[in-house]
């Protein structure tokens, strides 16, 4: 048991493996039989797995990775930041873009996406599309983050990694500008999560 949980790639294949005959279940069995809520709950799943790959690691380097990388001894460094750093940057984005994908596939798949990216606003605004709003604020700000995570810090990071060349001055620089637009995520992140996680429980 001990050797198949060492390897990393065998240990996801099983976790898939598991989730499809789960899923597979709630196909054969669910009120519609592979109807459109069958495949709403897919397209969510797949939302929330990326998001939380995603999220996660912004956790991660704004929890851990940029708090500690000052107090890392100037000859351990290079072990973060041509190993692990890159790594973790490439699930990063790749999440991003992914969460973000399923969502407006969410969005699109349950017949309000133009109902959330106007805030409630298209086709007219009532009291009833209040739940619209508090949505759409959630995938706005998702949005912002996924677009930030592209347009700001994997450029950055290129640099500031050594990945593109640039000079000494020019990766401090880029190191700062990742940072803050990490750390424009990180400020973003809960009232984004507020959005995404309360309102389905609260208006259905």
């Amino acid at each position: 048991m001990a050797g198949f949980l060492s390897n990393f790639r065998n240990t996801m294949i099983v976790s898939v493996i598991l989730a499809l005959i789960m899923i597979v279940g709630y196909y054969l069995h669910g009120p519609d039989h592979g109807g459109a809520i069958f495949w709403q709950a897919v397209f969510r799943w797949l939302h929330v797995f990326f998001g939380i790959l995603w999220i996660g690691l912004l956790y991660y380097f704004n929890f851990v990775q940029i708090r500690v990388m000052p107090n890392v001894p100037a000859e351990l460094k290079p072990a973060v930041s041509k190993y692990i750093a890159p790594e973790a940057l490439f699930w990063f984005r790749w999440a991003a873009l992914a969460t973000w994908v399923m969502g407006v596939i969410l969005a699109i798949s349950r017949g309000y996406l133009m109902e959330v990216l106007t805030l409630g606003f298209a086709g007219g605004y009532d009291a009833g599309q209040i739940n619209y709003t508090f949505l759409g604020v959630g995938v706005w700000l998702g949005t912002i983050m996924f677009i930030n995570v592209w347009g700001f810090i994997w450029p950055a990071q290129k640099i500031a990694l050594g990945i593109k060349e640039a000079d000494a001055d020019a990766k401090a620089a880029a190191a700062k500008k990742a940072m803050m637009f990490s750390r424009i995520n990180v400020l973003l992140s809960l009232p984004m999560l507020t959005a995404m996680a309360m309102n389905q429980t609260v208006f259905g």
